[in-house]
Formats: structure tokens, C-alpha cells, sequence
């Protein structure tokens, strides 16, 4: 049998700890509406939470490893460039070369040739020196190579060969003072000119490989942030439209445990009859 009590309303206590779990639960899912999460905090889900920052910080880092890689392919590209420009200036030179080593060319027309020449071969220095990017000049030897970041750890990087295309190098055979004056030392020239341009276009060769191997690794990079950020909102983000109803379906809840929560407390009331 039933007891009634003036002190002790279960019925309320019982009601009141309902209204409260469901209060509980209409504030976790305002949250995960409001923000959009399922797992905002640690609190949330410790577990979850930890593996979605560690993956945050990977997809951070990766920036960084962008940043790399479009700073070293800014570099081979410009060196590249002024790789073009000085294949054709020794296209050009050979040209005049040629022309200057034709033995029925007069005295004066040869001189004019030479100082084409001249001024073409000076052309390449002055390319070359202005051949840099943020400070890298990888055509007048004072880098050997360069490297860029390929991962979130720093542990693997992309390295790229400079391509010293310095006058009298490995390469470019010309000499920095290299001229004629007769038709012999002219023609002494062409073929050192055809070795140098040989062995540029081999040079350039490798400078547009590597360009194209940073730009596809970038690429990669890209995907691999969007594939984690991915990965991330399946752990953390919360399903809106589930929610919602929830929300709606809690808000119910929570009228229906006000009203149990206000018969609880008038029940007590009935025992004042008694006493009439």
C-alpha cells in the first residue's frame, strides 16, 4: 500500500529526475546543433576527440608542405625559363658563328658578327645572374640542389639537381670570353656552341622532370588534405537533420515531464482532504 507523505514525494523526485535527464540531452543537442559536432570537446568523446586533433594537425602540417613544394616549383621554374632563354641565345650565337666563318665574308661584316656575338654571350651571364627565386639560383652553381618538404613529419623530402649553366662550366663549354676574329676561330667555335646546346637541353630535360614532379606531389598533397579533413568530419560531425528531430522529439519530452513534474507536486495536495 501506498504511503502519503507531506515530507517525501517519490512521485515528484521520480518526475523531476526525468525532466532533468531530458534537459540534459536537449542542451547536448542544441550544442551539436549550434556547432555543427557531434565531438566539440574532449569531454564529448575522449577517445574521438584525440584522434581528430592528431588528424587536424596532420592536415596543418600538410599546409606547410604545399608551401614547400610551390616555393621549390617557383624556383625550377624560373630557372627553367632562363634555361629557355639561354638555349636560344646559343642558337643564336652559332648563327652568327656560322655566318662569320663563311671565308668570303669581308673584314667588316665579320666584325659586326662578332660583336653580335659578343653581345649574345654576354646576354647569358647577365640571365643567368638574374635567375633566382626568394634568393635560390640554381643555373650559376652556388646551389648544388634544392629540397622540398613531402610530408607531414619532414621525415621525406623531393630533391631537385641545380644545373649550373655558367659560361666555361660542366655544361655550357663556351668560355666566358669566348669570340673570333677570322673565319677559322669562328668555325672552332661551332662545335663547342653544338655541345652546349646539347647538354643544356639535357639540363633543361631534367629542371622540367623535376617541375613536373613537384607540381603532381603537390597535387597528391591537396588530395590527401581533402581525404583526411573527410575522415575528420565522420568522426566529429554531427547529422543536422537527425538532430533536428531529436531536438523536436526531446522538446516533447520535456513539456510532458513538466506537467508529470507539476501532478507529482499537487498529489500531496489531496492529502489536505483528509483533514476538512
Amino acid at each position: 500500500m501506498s504511503m502519503n507523505s507531506v515530507n517525501t514525494n517519490a512521485g515528484a523526485m521520480i518526475a523531476l529526475q526525468s525532466l532533468n535527464s531530458t534537459n540534459t540531452q536537449i542542451e547536448t543537442t542544441q550544442n551539436r546543433i549550434s556547432t555543427g559536432l557531434k565531438v566539440a570537446s574532449a569531454k564529448d568523446d575522449g577517445a574521438t576527440w584525440s584522434i581528430a586533433q592528431n588528424q587536424r594537425s596532420s592536415v596543418s602540417s600538410l599546409d606547410a608542405v604545399k608551401d614547400s613544394l610551390s616555393r621549390a616549383t617557383s624556383t625550377v621554374d624560373v630557372a627553367s625559363s632562363a634555361g629557355e632563354s639561354i638555349s636560344d641565345l646559343l642558337t643564336q650565337m652559332k648563327e652568327k658563328a656560322l655566318a662569320a666563318s663563311d671565308t668570303s665574308l669581308d673584314t667588316t661584316s665579320r666584325s659586326a658578327l662578332q660583336t653580335d656575338f659578343e653581345s649574345l654571350r654576354d646576354q647569358i651571364t647577365t640571365t643567368i645572374k638574374n635567375a633566382s627565386f626568394n634568393g635560390i639560383n640554381l643555373l650559376d652553381g652556388s646551389q648544388s640542389s634544392i629540397t622540398a618538404l613531402a610530408n607531414s613529419s619532414g621525415s621525406n623530402v623531393l630533391t631537385v639537381e641545380a644545373q649550373n649553366l655558367s659560361l666555361g662550366g660542366s655544361i655550357v663549354s663556351l668560355a666566358s670570353d669566348a669570340s673570333f676574329g677570322t673565319a677559322s676561330s669562328a668555325s672552332a667555335l661551332l662545335s663547342t656552341l653544338d655541345d652546349s646546346i646539347t647538354a643544356v637541353s639535357a639540363g633543361l630535360s631534367k629542371l622540367g622532370t623535376a617541375s613536373k614532379s613537384l607540381s603532381n606531389h603537390s597535387d597528391f598533397v591537396g588530395k590527401l588534405q581533402d581525404s583526411i579533413t573527410a575522415g575528420i568530419g565522420n568522426l566529429v560531425d554531427a547529422d543536422l537533420a537527425k538532430e533536428s528531430a531529436n531536438l523536436q522529439s526531446l522538446q516533447t519530452k520535456q513539456s510532458l515531464g513538466i506537467q508529470a513534474l507539476s501532478i507529482a507536486n499537487g498529489a500531496t495536495s489531496t492529502v489536505l482532504s483528509l483533514f476538512r
